[in-house]
């Protein structure tokens, strides 16, 4: 028996490259909403959320790019316990008839003590028919533990450019996906900028299954049938009776995680790799990191297992 994970079970042809946390000047970016539009239109994007602090957003800035602007808009609040140092999250949306926020809408900022006080402000996005992603927990320096209970975020971020380039930090968060994965979270993971500097831009980014429809896109984001990149792009992944495949863009390594026990590597030998195997023995879940020979990664989101 195969169970492939979601994102390769469309048969599209071509994936939505998109992006899904960035800055401009309307809140503390650096690059003007119409610059930053073109320029991921430049490096091939077909969807991209502005999601500047506090301010919601429908309006294409740059609408000649033909890049479909996703509504949305980032909230955060501080912490105030040692459960770290702030709570951020990303809301994506529907069009304006379907969604709960104004153009332009604010949303004040606050200070919680944990996830628990948290909880309202994730709450609030889900009533207003916003999907939600927790964003750069370790910039935030929260540990599993401060956020696995926040209900109603679909994604975390495994990476985040504006963190990575200026702190190297949330390079992979992927230790924190898999506590939540191993404690039964099924929770997808994506890659994003978070750009704020010019040169923070078109780093990260998702690959997603869906027809380029805001609709459809959403859909797809819920519903994991995507795959984050920084670089590599990946064919399939699937298992098949007790072994896991992948089939990838040429790379240097392929990781599988898969929880509670250390990961099995496949390197490339004398040529790069463009498929990897591995054997699962009972694993609860599994999911594929692969690296290609500038060190670049791509994600999959699991394959849930039992």
């Amino acid at each position: 028996m195969i169970i492939r994970q979601q994102a390769f079970t469309g048969g599209n042809d071509k994936f939505l490259k998109g992006g899904l946390h960035c800055h401009t000047t309307r809140s503390d970016g650096q690059v003007p909403p119409d610059e930053v539009i073109r320029l991921h239109a430049e490096h091939g994007y077909d969807f991209l959320a502005l999601t500047d602090h506090r301010f919601y957003n429908y309006t294409n800035f740059a609408p000649e790019t033909n890049v479909l602007i996703v509504p949305g808009m980032e909230i955060d609040v501080s912490i105030t316990s040692d459960a770290g140092m702030c709570f951020h999250t990303v809301a994506v949306g529907p069009a304006q008839d379907k969604n709960g926020y104004a153009q332009d809408e604010r949303v004040p900022s606050g200070r919680v003590a944990d996830a628990a006080e948290y909880q309202p402000y994730v709450d609030a996005l889900r009533q207003r028919n916003n999907l939600a992603i927790y964003c750069h927990p370790d910039w935030s320096r929260t540990p599993a533990r401060s956020f696995e209970n926040i209900k109603g975020c679909f994604a975390m971020e495994i990476w985040n450019s504006g963190c990575a380039l200026e702190l190297d930090m949330d390079t992979d968060n992927g230790l924190i996906w898999d506590e939540l994965l191993q404690s039964g979270r099924q929770i997808s993971c994506v890659a994003v900028d978070d750009g704020h500097k010019r040169e923070h831009h078109c780093k990260g980014w998702v690959m997603v299954d869906a027809e380029k429809r805001l609709d459809a896109i959403l859909s797809a984001l819920e519903g994991g049938r995507f795959y984050s990149s920084c670089g590599p792009e990946i064919y399939d992944f699937y298992v098949e009776d007790d072994t896991v495949c992948v089939r990838t863009s040429p790379a240097a390594a392929v990781k599988f995680m898969w929880g509670f026990r250390p990961s099995r590597v496949v390197r490339a030998a004398d040529a790069p790799l463009t498929e990897a195997s591995a054997k699962l023995n009972g694993r609860k879940y599994v999911r594929a990191v692969v690296i290609d020979k500038q060190g670049r990664k791509a994600w999959t989101n699991p394959i849930y297992l039992g």
